[in-house]
């Protein structure tokens, strides 16, 4: 009986785990897309991964495998930043190996065109690009009460998605893990990396994690200190004047944000900087500002870029507005046509979108039910520098929403030893940017200006980009 009892307990601990596998990730091969000429030439997977309480949160992620040697390149995670915006976006703008043909879509009246990124991340490491958190991109949740996030919440779900993820991939549970993300997802990243960490001493997760180290473009990390230096950075790149940012400095003692109401000298200083930079396009201040300077060339044009996530918006789109105008290029225009792709019913069935879940996929969904609990995630880094990890933060050097300035400026305060000052870094013979080496034990922390980038680096400098992060996962000097 004993005997019969113990079998019967071992038929449902194998029961239980053969559910928590299926459940834990149903991916499928994506082998064509809509708007890609012939096969893909790379392994695509997407599916979902069920967390929180009883999987009632589904998370939805595209998987392409290493274009190089997926059995020992590198595995990274990458979050996109937003909160909200879809790991497509990442994959489609910055790092992944597809990318839209705006010469081939615009005007065409078709559905947009797909062509090969030459400068993808996926040539050297496979890359898990993850719609999070729920809410996000075709991710969804079974119950409304399940749809309210929290920064803490949302590491809490990627690390659960993670572990799902490897237990239903085996084969890659032993390739060097980093985490990877850009712009919010520096306040989530560092919370998943301890979280990570923690779990891989204790014992307690389930198998351990290869976790080898992180990658931060463009952090979000310490509101008040983000935000505080983007005076400084508007005047060391003549957006305002000497006169303006002296006095501004001055009246406001440095502190440009939660400035006391009673102090009136600091908010007209405050209002003058504003004016001035207005119709600066802040995710990257040389180019053309879409939302505000640009926005009647752009109703000119055919339509409206602050109303792209309706529906009655797709006719003004397409094919007779872009015959008749030939605007002012503005990147935004090119997030038009994922919102386009992403919502076509071929390319959901493609890459095997649940049915009748989510009524509209926009790139970053600003509408989610999220509550920011973490201002600053300078004390997990602190944490995290008693580890044993390799770590890359860069910035865009054009970027006015994350300046590097801020970024540098919390480096610092983790009071690292200096292994190497600033240097330039080159590609194909001109500056890349610029570096500079911390250490602290086995802690190795690597910080990289990319020249001419914006708030997402690898969007606006690809070339640069991808050599910097080939180097650095190489163990090279950038």
């Amino acid at each position: 009986m004993a005997f019969r009892k113990l079998t019967n307990m071992t038929i449902l601990v194998l029961i239980l785990i053969l559910i928590l596998v299926i459940t834990a990730s149903s991916s499928k091969p994506v082998d064509t897309l809509p708007g890609f000429p012939g096969k893909l030439p790379f392994n695509l997977q997407t599916g979902y991964v069920g967390v929180g309480d009883m999987d009632s949160v589904q998370l939805f992620y595209w998987f392409v495998e290493s274009e190089r040697n997926p059995e020992e390149d590198p595995l990274l995670l990458w979050l996109t930043g937003g909160p909200g915006c879809s790991g497509f976006s990442g994959l489609v703008f910055e790092v992944g190996p597809l990318m839209f043909d705006y010469a081939k879509s615009r005007g065409s009246g078709t559905l947009p065109t797909l062509k090969l990124n030459p400068f993808s991340w996926t040539k050297v490491a496979s890359m898990i690009f993850i719609d999070a958190p729920v809410g996000t991109g075709f991710s969804y949740a079974t119950n409304p009460d399940s749809y309210g996030v929290t920064d803490t919440l949302a590491a809490a779900h990627n690390y659960q998605f993670l572990r799902k993820w490897l237990l239903s991939n085996p084969k890659f549970q032993k390739n060097p893990l980093y985490i990877a993300g850009d712009s919010y997802s520096g306040i989530i990243l560092p919370i998943l990396v301890k979280t990570i960490s923690d779990g891989n001493e204790s014992g307690g997760g389930g198998k351990r994690m290869n976790l080898k180290g992180y990658i931060l473009g463009n952090p979000a990390t310490d509101l008040s200190v983000d935000k505080n230096w983007r005076i400084p950075f508007y005047h060391k790149h003549a957006l305002i004047s000497d006169q303006l940012y002296q006095a501004t400095k001055t009246n406001c003692k440095g502190q440009y944000i939660n400035v006391d109401s009673s102090n009136a000298a600091c908010f007209q200083n405050l209002q003058l900087v504003s004016e001035c930079v207005r119709n600066i396009f802040t995710a990257q201040i040389l180019e053309p500002n879409c939302f505000d300077a640009a926005t009647k060339e752009a109703k000119a044009f055919g339509w409206d870029p602050s109303n792209l996530t309706h529906h009655n918006q797709l006719n003004l789109l397409l094919p007779n507005a872009f015959h008749h105008h030939t605007p002012t290029w503005c990147r935004n225009y090119n997030y038009v046509f994922s919102y386009i792709w992403a919502n076509d019913g071929e390319v959901q069935t493609a890459l095997h979108v649940r049915k009748g879940i989510k009524m509209e996929w926009n790139r970053c969904n600003r509408s989610l039910s999220y509550t920011y609990d973490v201002t600053s995630t300078v004390p997990y880094h602190k944490y995290l520098i008693n580890k044993d990890y390799k770590v890359l933060i860069y910035s865009g050097d054009h970027d006015a929403v994350i300046p590097y300035l801020g970024t540098m400026t919390w480096i610092k305060s983790l009071n690292l030893s200096l292994k190497r000052d600033w240097l330039p870094w080159y590609v194909g013979g001109q500056v890349g940017g610029y570096t500079l080496q911390y250490t602290q034990r086995n802690y190795n922390l690597v910080y990289a200006t990319v020249k001419g980038g914006g708030h997402t680096a690898p969007e606006y400098r690809p070339e640069e980009s991808l050599a910097m992060i080939s180097r650095w996962l190489a163990g090279f000097p950038i």
